[in-house]
C-alpha cells in the first residue's frame, strides 16, 4: 500500500484544500495529513490561525478525504516523516518547504525512495486561506 503524507495549516477550510487532498490522494491508497500546530503557525507566519488545531483537524476529518489527521510535532517537524515512512510527500504550490532540506532529511532516514510531489493550485485567486480571512473581517 503506497503511502501519502501532506501537511498544512488549513485554516478556513475550503474549496482549494479539498483539492488540495483529491490531487494527494492520487498519489496513493492511504493518506495521512498532519495539521500544524497554533504554535508553529505563529513561528512561521507570524500571526495565530484563526482556528484552533482541534478545530481545523475536526475540519479535515470531517471531509472524509484522509485516512488520517494528525496535529504535527511542536519540536521537530520531521518526527512524523521518520514515525509515518511515507512512500511520496506532496506539497502545495504556495508551500514554502525547501525541497533541498526536505530531500536531505529524507536521504539521512534512509527514506531515499520517498517521492516529493509539488501539487497545483486550485483557483487560489479564490480559494486561499489568507483571501478568505479578509472577507470575513
Amino acid at each position: 500500500m503506497k503511502k501519502v503524507l501532506l501537511f498544512g495549516t488549513f485554516d478556513i477550510f475550503h474549496e482549494g484544500h479539498r483539492n488540495f487532498l483529491k490531487q494527494a490522494r492520487k498519489h496513493g491508497e492511504f493518506l495521512r495529513v498532519v495539521v500544524a500546530r497554533d504554535v508553529t503557525v505563529l513561528k512561521v507566519k507570524g500571526h495565530r490561525p484563526r482556528y484552533a488545531e482541534q478545530e481545523r483537524v475536526s475540519a479535515i476529518k470531517k471531509s472524509g478525504l484522509a485516512e488520517e489527521v494528525v496535529l504535527g510535532s511542536i519540536d521537530d517537524r520531521y518526527e512524523v516523516v521518520r514515525k509515518f515512512k511515507p512512500d511520496v510527500i506532496c506539497l502545495g504550490y504556495d508551500q514554502q518547504q525547501s525541497l533541498a532540506e526536505l530531500r536531505r532529511k529524507l536521504n539521512e532516514t534512509g527514506l531515499e525512495r520517498t517521492r516529493i510531489v509539488r501539487l497545483d493550485a486550485y483557483k487560489p485567486e479564490i480559494f486561499k486561506s489568507s483571501l478568505l480571512k479578509k472577507n470575513m473581517s
